[in-house]
């Protein structure tokens, strides 16, 4: 008998969930490369170890980024803005992780949200980029006070969707968002098309979203289910 292997990494085939949140840079959609060439640029700037450096900007704030470095005479709002502005302006090279599209629209519009440490301007720049839809509910870093790994973000789009962050789904790539995402008591895949070696194996992985389909069942709950 052939085992599918995400039915084996126990991808929570077969269960029902509320509602599906979804983190965006590196689970959606690929911007990594992007966000490296901008803040590789700005730490060779501030003269920092920039192989030690850029694991620390993924799934988090800029602001956050930079406010812990603790740097001298840097303003960490206004280098943060700096960079959103070089973010919002290159957006070449970001496609969408395959299967991601077909899957947020076949979601009814109630039901998910994508929930980014990204400032609301650049999240949505890129999510057009990658030629995804629109989110109908989009909880971005300004809106909350605690970004990532905090779990404010998650429950707050929970709370907005009108269902608890237990009974959700978060899709996430960053260690960061995985510990917001456990937190806030989701339950979480880890996707891994942008970072082959996943953050935790705590959670089951799958490359892209290709393999899996939503259909919302007859009590209104979202199974995850194999094509």
């Amino acid at each position: 008998m052939i085992v599918n292997p995400l039915r084996e990494k126990g991808i929570h085939i077969g269960r029902e969930f509320a509602a599906f949140l979804f983190d965006m840079d590196g689970t959606i959609l690929t911007s990594i490369a992007v966000a490296e060439r901008i803040w590789t640029d700005w730490a060779v700037r501030h003269g920092l170890d920039v192989a030690a450096f850029l694991p620390t900007i993924h799934g988090v704030r800029a602001f956050d980024t930079i406010a812990r470095l603790g740097l001298p005479g840097v303003d960490p709002l206004a280098e943060a803005e700096l960079i959103t502005r070089a973010e919002i302006d290159l957006v070449d090279g970001i496609d969408a992780i395959p299967g991601a599209a077909a899957l947020l629209a076949s979601l009814p519009a109630d039901r998910w949200a994508v929930v980014t440490s990204a400032p609301r301007a650049l999240a949505l720049r890129r999510i057009a980029a990658a030629g995804l839809p629109v989110p109908p509910m989009l909880v971005a870093g300004e809106d909350v006070a605690n970004g990532k790994p905090a779990p404010d973000c998650y429950l707050l789009a929970a709370a907005r969707l009108g269902v608890a962050a237990a009974d959700c789904l978060v899709f996430e790539d960053a260690p960061a968002g995985v510990e917001a995402a456990e937190a806030a008591g989701a339950s979480v895949v880890i996707i891994t098309a942008c970072s082959p070696h996943r953050p935790t194996d705590r959670h089951p992985s799958v490359a892209t979203f290709d393999a899996l389909r939503v259909e919302l069942n007859g009590g209104g709950r979202l199974p995850l289910t194999l094509v």
